[in-house]
């Protein structure tokens, strides 16, 4: 078995203005945009699949319990609350975070307006199975525009530099978290969720090398998760 270290992924660590200013735009924007909307899409393929949802997914589900918002419009919601708790952490938004957060929300809404649950439960297992993967695609490509964070992924990763815990201990530490407050308010927790957790990091890794834009300022990064 060949022992070649892999190349790294190379990511630049660049403001809103210096992400505008790297060049590339015509590249990046459209790759950003369809990695937003396709990450919509998995979120709602995955609701509709009806076997357990990404961890944050199950807290916008039992949210939309108590509050007459729909799941895309929760997700949003969520985005902005996670944005305020960048404040402390002094992290600062890049162009597709707000993006994200504006967008990704809507994007879910629109596929669920289209797509119904099936009664096949193979279908619903594809819908299951489709979303993880078509999330870590999503991922892959918004965070290979390299124009910034999504909300929730810039939280753990702020959290990580304020407190120097290691990154997959944040990150377990959230997501555990969110999915404890989402089934005390009902959400939907089943394998879906589960094979999220276990197979989205390493798509997502193997992924990304074909959608990173190369801008010529690296900075080695490790994906961490889907982008929220």
């Amino acid at each position: 078995m060949s022992t070649t270290p892999q190349p790294a992924v190379r990511l630049s660590d660049l403001g809103p203005v210096a992400q505008l200013r790297a060049g590339r735009l015509t590249r990046r924007l459209p790759q950003l945009l369809v990695g937003l909307f396709l990450y919509g899409v998995s979120l709602a393929i995955m609701f509709r699949g009806d076997l357990g949802l990404a961890p944050w997914d199950v807290l916008h589900s039992g949210f939309i319990q108590h509050v007459d918002v729909s799941f895309g419009q929760a997700v949003v919601l969520f985005s902005f609350v996670v944005l305020l708790l960048w404040i402390p952490l002094r992290e600062t938004p890049g162009i597709a975070t707000v993006l994200n957060a504006l967008l990704v929300g809507a994007f879910a809404d629109l596929t669920l307006w289209v797509v119904d649950r099936p009664d096949a439960f193979a279908a619903r297992i594809g819908l299951m199975a489709g979303g993880v993967v078509l999330c870590a695609l999503a991922t892959a490509m918004y965070i290979g525009a390299q124009l910034g964070r999504g909300p929730r992924d810039g939280l753990m990763t702020g959290l990580v530099r304020r407190t120097g815990w290691s990154l997959r201990l944040v990150r377990t530490g959230l997501e555990v978290t969110v999915v404890l407050i989402g089934l005390a308010l009902g959400g939907v927790l089943g394998v879906g969720t589960v094979l999220f957790a276990l197979t989205i990091g390493p798509l997502t890794q193997w992924m990304l090398p074909a959608w990173v834009v190369d801008l010529g300022t690296p900075r080695v990064v490790e994906p961490s998760s889907c982008p929220g």
